[in-house]
């Protein structure tokens, strides 16, 4: 299956993109790697890499980069719902922690591993069209930083350019299961508000926000309020955000000690699945699946999505399977992951209050450090939500429970279910 000038050619050459051009270059194939930016640049990120992307970066021979730029690890994740708290481990004996290191630095390693892999890379590029024949994708048309417009063959052209994809909007693919937007996120970094490798997170009546370590001593600090406030809180977003920190006054405390050193940034997301495949096309990251970062699942659903992807392809390219057999398995492995936490996310983005019957959960948790430390790993994307919620680990999390919890906790619990 080689048709073209390229085996591939990726647009976009962030956290999907660059690990995907990378894996498929190590594997010997022809792969072009093109983004409208130059790199080290930033962009609107969480920039947490939960434990199942550090696996990823361990795998891929990158962590220690990640490590050397001094970004810290955290180790502890504590989640404050206002009637109760969770504090446990989010990651396993392989991989115990997570990082947050600046897009500045984590997306350069990548597209500096995606060179060394031997992809051609071509920094400040931007993909205008797509070309076609008869149905099917075979190459893009774009321009460089000189304004020449260039052609480019390949025999898969994939998307791995975010939310408003251009390759996307080209294919048109099928969206479902979709949600509107549901929350506004805002972040900045702040200096002299030490995390000590925690990751911390307060729920509050329509308000949430967190904060986590990443690189240069900073401290990453999002919080937001419901879509439906948007207007509202537009006049002040500032205002708003540092309202929010009143609701909970120890932290308030710290983050008036504290000293913002970045402008306020921030986004709504939509929610939704696109097919990721089709002829000549693929889709990876967020170009493929979005959903609310309230979660910061992002990074390492991409890194997910480049391994199955690339694997699909490479089996494509080789012969080993027909293109159509192989992207489908990519795009049903994809979603069966992805539905729960899916789900779990779009959940907690409506800011309701935790429902009581997880309140009693929690508290039956309460002294339990293994189920708590299931409650983080449910949060870093580590352990699924279907087996966290399952009748059998509620059961085991109940009969665990000190006497005096078990006695209120004993009642029928009715959990999220996904």
């Amino acid at each position: 299956m080689r048709d073209g000038r390229y085996d591939a050619i990726v647009v976009g050459a962030r956290c999907a993109g660059s690990p995907t051009a990378m894996l498929l270059a190590r594997r010997g194939h022809r792969v072009l790697l093109v983004d409208r930016a130059t790199f080290p640049s930033d962009t609107l990120s969480t920039h947490i890499v939960q434990p199942p992307g550090v696996a990823a970066l361990r795998r891929w021979g990158l962590l220690e980069d990640v490590v050397a730029s001094g970004c810290p690890p955290i180790d502890t994740y504590a989640f404050d719902l206002g009637p109760v708290t969770a504090v446990g481990a989010p990651g396993t004996d392989d991989s115990p922690v997570a990082y947050a290191p600046r897009r500045t630095v984590l997306d350069t390693i990548l597209v500096a591993a995606a060179a060394d892999a031997g992809a051609e890379v071509r920094e400040g590029f931007t993909v205008s069209d797509l070309v076609a024949e008869e149905g099917r994708v075979t190459g893009i048309r774009g321009h460089d930083r000189g304004g020449a417009t260039v052609t480019e063959r390949a025999t898969v052209v994939i998307g791995a350019d975010g939310l408003h994809s251009v390759v996307a909007r080209a294919v048109r693919p099928e969206r479902y299961h979709e949600k509107p937007r549901l929350l506004c996120l805002y972040y900045s970094y702040w200096s002299g508000l030490p995390m000590h490798g925690r990751f911390e997170a307060y729920l509050r009546e329509n308000r949430a926000f967190a904060a986590w370590p990443t690189n240069d001593d900073s401290t990453l600090v999002v919080g937001g309020w419901p879509f439906a406030e948007l207007e509202a809180n537009r006049r002040d977003i500032e205002a708003a955000y540092l309202a929010m920190f009143e609701m909970v006054p120890q932290f308030a405390d710290r983050i008036r000690a504290a000293t913002r050193e970045e402008r306020l940034v921030g986004t709504a997301v939509p929610n939704f699945l696109r097919t990721p495949f089709g002829p000549g096309w693929a889709l990876v990251g967020d170009a493929g699946y979005a959903k609310d970062p309230i979660t910061g699942h992002g990074i390492h659903d991409a890194f997910r999505d480049a391994e199955l992807c690339a694997t699909a392809l490479h089996q494509a390219f080789t012969g080993a399977r027909p293109f159509e057999d192989a992207m489908a398995d990519y795009r049903s492995t994809r979603d069966e992951h992805v539905l729960p936490f899916y789900e779990l996310t779009t959940e907690i983005a409506t800011l309701e209050p935790p429902p009581p019957d997880l309140q009693r959960l929690l508290g039956a948790a309460r002294g339990n450090q293994d189920a708590m430390d299931g409650f983080a790993r449910v949060n870093a994307g580590v352990t699924s939500p279907v087996e966290y919620f399952s009748d059998e680990n509620v059961g085991r999390i109940l009969a665990a429970a000190a006497p005096g919890t078990r006695s209120v906790a004993a009642r029928e619990v009715e959990l999220p279910r996904f």
